[in-house]
C-alpha cells in the first residue's frame, strides 16, 4: 500500500480489533483431558493494549472462541471488551459502531486466517501477522514483519500510533 493512504487510513483509528489465536498467539493450543490449559501470550502485546489505551484508543478483541484463559489475559491487560463466540466476525462491526460511536474507517483489525477475511475488508485500517494465512495477506493493508504471538500486535499499535503522533516519544 502505498505510504500516504496508510498515513491516512491510521490516522482516523480509534478501536483496534484483534483475533487472539494466531495474532495475540502463536496458534498453538494445548489442551488436557480438560480441555483448553494454555495460552501463551507476548508480554509486549499487553503493553501495546496499555499504550493505546494511554493514546485514546480501545482494543477490543473478536474470536469465535470462549476462552477463560483469553478473559483472564484480557481482563489483565485492559481490554476495553471482548467479544466471543464470533463465528461470522464481519456481523459485531455494526454493533461496535452503534456502541462505541464510531465508522468503520475508525476501526482497524488485526486477523490471520479466512475467517478474519470479511471483517478485515469492512474496516478503515487491516492487519495480519508475518505467518498469516496467505488469503489475508491478499486483502490487507499492512503485512507485519512480525508474526502471530511474537508481537504482531504491537507492531500493529505501534504504527498506528507513531503515524498519529509522530512527533511523540514517550508512548507510556
Amino acid at each position: 500500500m502505498e505510504k500516504s493512504r496508510l498515513l491516512n487510513k491510521c490516522r482516523k483509528i480509534k478501536i483496534l480489533l484483534t483475533d487472539v489465536d494466531g495474532v495475540l498467539t502463536d496458534g498453538g493450543r494445548y489442551y488436557s483431558d480438560r480441555g483448553e490449559m494454555l495460552k501463551k501470550f507476548h508480554t509486549r502485546d499487553g503493553m501495546g493494549v496499555n499504550i493505546l489505551l494511554r493514546n485514546g484508543i480501545k482494543t477490543i478483541i473478536v474470536t469465535k472462541e470462549i476462552s477463560r484463559i483469553t478473559k483472564k489475559w484480557a481482563t489483565d491487560m485492559n481490554i476495553t471488551e471482548i467479544i466471543g463466540g464470533a463465528i461470522r466476525k464481519e456481523i459485531i462491526l455494526s454493533k461496535i459502531e452503534k456502541k462505541y460511536k464510531v465508522s468503520s474507517d475508525e476501526i482497524a483489525f488485526i486477523g490471520d486466517d479466512v475467517n478474519d477475511i470479511e471483517l478485515l475488508q469492512k474496516v478503515g485500517f487491516s492487519a495480519t501477522p508475518a505467518d498469516g494465512a496467505d488469503e489475508t495477506k491478499k486483502v490487507v493493508d499492512y503485512i507485519c514483519e512480525k508474526s502471530g504471538g511474537k508481537a504482531a500486535f504491537r507492531e500493529t499499535a505501534d504504527l498506528i500510533l507513531k503515524i498519529q503522533n509522530p512527533k511523540k516519544t514517550n508512548w507510556y
